[in-house]
């Protein structure tokens, strides 16, 4: 319970009432009376909003699985909780103010909210006000309450409540596009991938068809074609068809350290939240294809998510993943890559995402020509948006000239690197945040078409 404006003011008034009565006595009277009516007031309107008025019952509703970035509705109702005291026993209060204590990670402008006692009316129990959350981070919530501020009737007096209706879930990264991808091909549509088809490549077996123009000599069947005779006595030709290798094991490697922690300056979001959609993403289609997927987090939280195959492995992955954040914590792809091959049994297509530099061609030569020999390595890097737009500037004085040079020879040093690794037989891939998914994606599907697992 605490004052409110209106008994301020008219304790202002009184006071001013008390200085005029001072230079004119015969006002006294009337400051006395004035004090009396004014506290008689108070007190009555503290006793009426204190025992009489209607104490409400509070109930959120709210989806408990949200996705980062996108607006979600909220909808709480009030319900008058002495349904048994008699019609018109209870009074409600002529001004109800609503604050939801929604988490930090979210984020609303509605608030303080006020709820107009007309909803109220007409034998109504209850009033509804709903508002839009827009969730800012990853990972779990938790709304500890909501509280009202109830007015007195004479507007002197307010009172707090607090209703401890508590409401937990998860916020995931945007996947709206993953969901909207019913199929593969709507997938690759929304990620710009060009879904190709090819006939009669591939490695596994899928079926036999007749010879159409264009098919290679090598995919003839020649004993089929000699099973095989036509009406007319002429032997018809008959290719084999082949799809893409699947059951096969693809793990992810994300760097959630100081690597991928850099935000970007057009977005403001870091590198590390552009690669774990990327993966989702990679994932998803990597899982269509029927292969079985497995994943790592190395730097500022270690976890292993174990393989798993089919489209019922998608949300395991999903709630292993979701709330992950990278911090500016020493990483080491070398102790991954290390730990990954004490745990894998079969070959395996690992996907390493982090943000290279210089020095890692020498701390990691070791450990790539053992992972080389086993699996099949794809090491990404996301580029340095920063230093490639100094790179590329025409200096204006001579500090501009060193930052230009120094940027210029850092990226230099960077292809170097990645030209290094691919002379080892290793594969490399550079992409920006906004194009790493459909970047991935394709080399994932090079990688299926061509064999090479």
């Amino acid at each position: 319970m605490k004052p409110a404006p209106f008994l301020f003011i008219a304790v202002f008034f009184w006071l001013v009432l008390a200085v005029t009565a001072y230079f004119l006595p015969f006002l006294v009277i009337v400051w006395i009376y004035s004090g009396l009516a004014v506290f008689i007031l108070a007190a009555a309107d503290f006793l009426l909003l204190f025992f009489l008025c209607e104490r409400f019952e509070v109930k959120r509703e709210i989806s408990p699985t949200l996705s980062q970035g996108c607006l979600t509705k909220v909808k709480l109702i009030l319900s008058r909780g002495q349904e048994g005291a008699g019609p018109g026993f209870f009074f409600i209060p002529p001004g109800i103010q609503v604050f939801d204590l929604h988490p930090l990670s979210m984020t609303t402008s509605v608030f303080p909210a006020r709820i107009e006692r007309r909803l109220f009316s007409k034998g109504k129990g209850s009033a509804i006000f709903e508002y839009k959350i827009y969730p800012l981070e990853r990972g779990a919530w938790f709304f500890s309450g909501t509280e009202l501020l109830l007015s007195s009737p004479c507007l002197l007096w307010k009172l707090k409540v607090l209703h401890k209706c508590e409401d937990t879930g998860k916020t995931y990264p945007d996947f709206n596009k993953i969901k909207a991808g019913a199929d593969l091909r709507g997938l690759l549509e929304k990620t710009g991938v060009k879904n190709i088809r090819r006939r009669g490549q591939g490695m596994e077996f899928m079926s036999l068809r007749d010879y159409q123009d264009g098919d290679s000599i090598r995919d003839i069947d020649w004993r089929a074609v000699s099973r095989r005779r036509g009406m007319d006595g002429n032997y018809k030709l008959i290719v084999r068809e082949y799809q893409e290798e699947q059951d096969q094991q693809v793990l992810f490697l994300l760097d959630n350290g100081y690597r991928l922690h850099k935000k970007e300056t057009d977005t403001s979001r870091a590198q590390f939240d552009s690669a774990l959609e990327a993966i989702l993403l990679l994932s998803w289609v990597s899982l269509k294809h029927g292969d079985s997927v497995a994943a790592a987090s190395f730097g500022k939280t270690t976890r292993w998510l174990f393989p798993g195959k089919g489209m019922s492995a998608f949300p395991q992955l999903m709630n292993g993943l979701y709330d992950l954040t990278s911090s500016p914590a020493p990483s080491s792809p070398f102790a991954c890559l290390e730990e990954a091959l004490g745990i894998l049994k079969r070959r395996s297509f690992i996907i390493l995402v982090s943000n290279f530099r210089e020095e890692d061609g020498e701390s990691l030569s070791w450990i790539l020509k053992r992972v080389k020999k086993r699996h099949l390595l794809l090491l990404v890097s996301l580029k340095e948006n920063d230093a490639e737009t100094l790179a590329s500037r025409i200096p204006a004085n001579a500090d501009e000239a060193l930052e230009t040079a120094a940027a210029f020879s850092y990226l230099a040093s960077r292809r170097d690197l990645y030209q290094g690794w691919e002379r080892m037989g290793l594969l490399t891939m550079e992409a920006s945040s906004k194009t790493l998914a459909p970047a991935l994606i394709n080399r994932y599907l090079q990688v299926k078409r061509s064999g090479r697992l």
